[in-house]
């Protein structure tokens, strides 16, 4: 990470120098490029790649798996972010080499994004507000998404790892259907969690980072989910791929390429496995499809068959990326249909269900804004100045997050691998 700033920073210092010199500026932009990009995929790639040469050419050419860097994918993601929008003339050099660390080491969202591209904190590095009341509500944005985290992700996570050890031969359908929407909701509370926190933990220190998340499983197609799913990724993806490819402005046999281009990408950025890779052209297929096919014929449909619809396209979706390989995820979505000896239920599942049915309700009206529209109505404005009524509300989440953290072992990191 140290060698990432101080390399990138004596490169935009030298690409600004020779912005017109548009030659010379270029030459010093793809060399930046290459270095960043060679740094990732050394350490998160160069084991799949070779694993797959060993596999497909029957040879042995050995490599230890390295330990990935932490926040490598989103790091090197902001710092490419910059070095292209200095390349274009979009932002000013930073000439602070602290100013410049702090935005690629910004510690609340590290590990977990948002991924925040310069552009939009370039004046806050040194000219940002700091007052009460913003860190007041930073700290209550912390506080949810601790909530959401602890409470809710950690503890329907339980279900999803419980079920995805079962013997895949003879899970029923409704024990593999109900262990995927566990994960379905462990991931959203987990990552729109860490983003709560980083956003709350930014505010606190007078930062706006952009949101990530905008209640994506109240979507009524997969297009909009997207838009409303890891917001600073796809925004990330659209700016310095889509659009750089010729975005919809090409030919259809050009959209279809940057439509691909850009979700393999996707899949591979979020983990060095086929399974990813599949994931994200999974979902290359369902957004071209929408756009081309079923723009039209969804118009018609009602609002509720089309958040069916989405749903199930976005757990099977899950399935993929929750799965340690490619061939798990397959066995998992035969149990899931019932493919080959699977019954429809068995006692696993009836007792899964019953046992969380409540959980599953209270997730479920939690991915929506009701929740958030209680708490907003609740903050007003008083001559004396902001005044929260729902303090109570916020102490009581804020203690039994920290008493299951104190009793509870079971804390997974979903985004380690990223």
């Amino acid at each position: 990470m140290i060698g990432t700033i101080i390399f990138d920073y004596i490169m935009a210092l030298k690409i600004n120098k020779y912005k017109r010199n548009r030659k010379k500026a270029k030459q010093f932009f793809i060399f930046t490029l290459i270095v960043n990009v060679g740094i990732l995929v050394f350490f998160k790639y160069v084991g799949f790649i070779i694993g797959n040469i060993n596999s497909i050419f029957s040879i042995n050419i050995p490599f230890n798996e390295l330990a990935l860097p932490v926040g490598i994918s989103f790091y090197t993601f902001q710092v490419l972010s910059y070095i292209v929008d200095v390349y274009l003339g979009k932002v000013n050099v930073q000439r602070s080499l602290i100013s410049f660390g702090a935005y690629v080491t910004m510690f609340p969202q590290l590990v977990a994004g948002p991924i925040v591209q310069y552009e939009t904190i370039e004046e806050q590095l040194n000219d940002r507000e700091e007052s009460l009341e913003k860190f007041g509500q930073g700290v209550e944005r912390f506080i949810q998404g601790l909530g959401k985290k602890v409470l809710l992700a950690n503890n329907i996570g339980i279900i999803w790892t419980t079920i995805s050890a079962m013997d895949l031969g003879s899970m029923s359908v409704l024990t593999a259907w109900i262990g995927i929407i566990a994960y379905t909701f462990q991931i959203y509370f987990d990552f729109s969690g860490y983003s709560d926190m980083a956003i709350g933990l930014g505010n606190m220190f007078g930062f706006d980072f952009i949101e990530n998340f905008n209640f994506p499983y109240i979507s009524t197609s997969v297009t909009e989910f997207w838009r409303r799913w890891h917001i600073s990724l796809g925004s990330w993806f659209r700016e310095y791929i889509y659009i750089p490819l010729g975005g919809n402005r090409v030919s259809l046999g050009k959209q279809i390429r940057n439509i691909f281009a850009v979700w393999f990408l996707t899949g591979l950025w979020h983990g060095a496995s086929w399974n990813f890779i599949v994931w994200g052209l999974y979902y290359g297929v369902i957004l071209l499809l929408e756009k081309m096919v079923f723009a039209n014929i969804l118009k018609g449909v009602p609002a509720f068959i089309k958040h069916i619809y989405t749903m199930l396209l976005v757990m099977v979706g899950w399935v993929f990326f929750a799965s340690p390989n490619l061939s798990y995820a397959m066995e998992y979505l035969k149990a899931m249909f019932g493919s080959g000896n699977h019954v429809l239920m068995d006692s696993a599942g009836i007792y899964y269900l019953y046992t969380n049915a409540i959980m599953f309700v209270i997730l479920a009206i939690c991915s929506t804004p009701i929740i958030k529209n209680i708490l907003d109505r609740t903050v007003v404005k008083s001559k004396s100045g902001y005044m929260n009524t729902s303090l109570i509300a916020y102490m009581v989440i804020l203690f039994l997050a920290t008493a299951y953290l104190v009793n509870e072992t079971y804390n997974p990191f979903l985004y380690f691998r990223f």
